[in-house]
C-alpha cells in the first residue's frame, strides 16, 4: 500500500458524511473518496446477502481505485458484512463504524438510555455482542424502520413527524440516546427538540481515532502539508446529493 494513496469511505447514503467530518478534524492532509449507494439505500431493511452483496461491489470500486483502507461508515453494513469482507479481502484494512454503546458503559452507566438504530443493526450478531457486553439494565433499543430514508431524502415535516410518533413517549424517561446509524447525527437538534436535553453519543469520533492509530501503526499517513480531496461518487449519480453532501461537510 501507497501512503500517497485516497482513503475509501462509503454508506447507504449520504449519512456516512457525519463520519467523514471526523476523519477530516484529525486528517485533514488525506485524499477521500466517499461512495454514497442511495440507490440501495436504506440497508437496514435488506437481507444480509444483499448487503453483503451491495458491500462486496463497493469494495471491490476502491480495490480498482487502489484505495489504502476502507471506511465501512454504515453501521449496518458494518454489522452485517465487515467479517465476511476481511475473510474475503485479507490484505485489505477495514476499519468498521459501531455504535457508540460502550460509551454508555464508560461514561453514563446509570443513565436510563435509548439505543436508536435500524433494525437490521439491532437484530445483528455483532450489535447484540456488544450489548450484552455493556449492558447497563437501562437500556431501551429502538429499531427506526424508515428513518433513515427519509433523513437521506432531507424532509423535515416528515421527519418532525416520525420522531414525534416514535419518541415522544420517551420524553423525560431518558437521559442518553445513542445514535446508532450515521444519518442520525443529521437530526440530532431534531431528536432534542423531542426528547428535551439528553447525552447524545455516536461512534464517528472514536472511529476517526482508531483509523489514525490503524494508519500509523502501518506507516500509511499521508505526509503532505496541503489539504487533501475529496470525491463524492453517489450510485444514483443525482447532483443534489453532491451538493448536500458538501453542505453538511463545511458547515
Amino acid at each position: 500500500m501507497n501512503k500517497n494513496e485516497k482513503i475509501g469511505v462509503f454508506d447507504s447514503g449520504i449519512g456516512g458524511v457525519t463520519v467523514l467530518k471526523e476523519i477530516v478534524k484529525i486528517l485533514p492532509n488525506e485524499d477521500y473518496i466517499y461512495y454514497s449507494d442511495s440507490k440501495n439505500n436504506p440497508y437496514g431493511d435488506k437481507s444480509d446477502n444483499e448487503i453483503k452483496s451491495l458491500c462486496d461491489n463497493i469494495v471491490k470500486f476502491f480495490i480498482h481505485q487502489n484505495c489504502k483502507v476502507i471506511v465501512i461508515a454504515c453501521n449496518t453494513a458494518s454489522a452485517k458484512s465487515v467479517q465476511f469482507l476481511r475473510r474475503k479481502y485479507p490484505n485489505i484494512i477495514f476499519i468498521a463504524i459501531e455504535p457508540a454503546y460502550k460509551m454508555v458503559h464508560d461514561y453514563s452507566y446509570n443513565s436510563k438510555t435509548l439505543v436508536m438504530a435500524t433494525k437490521g443493526t439491532i437484530e445483528s450478531e455483532k450489535f447484540n455482542l456488544l450489548y450484552h457486553k455493556y449492558d447497563n439494565h437501562k437500556t431501551i433499543l429502538l429499531p427506526c424502520i424508515g428513518l433513515a430514508d427519509i433523513i437521506e431524502d432531507g424532509k423535515t415535516t416528515e421527519i418532525r413527524k416520525y420522531l414525534r410518533t416514535h419518541l415522544e413517549k420517551y420524553k423525560g424517561n431518558v437521559e442518553t440516546v445513542v445514535l446508532g446509524c450515521t444519518h442520525y447525527p443529521l437530526i440530532q437538534n431534531l431528536i432534542e427538540d423531542v426528547l428535551g436535553q439528553v447525552t447524545f453519543y455516536n461512534g464517528a469520533p472514536y472511529l476517526a481515532m482508531h483509523l489514525k492509530d490503524v494508519l500509523h501503526e502501518n506507516n500509511l499517513l499521508n505526509d503532505s502539508v496541503s489539504n487533501g480531496n475529496i470525491y463524492f461518487i453517489d450510485s444514483t449519480y443525482n447532483k443534489l446529493k453532491e451538493e448536500r453532501f458538501f453542505k453538511i461537510l463545511k458547515t
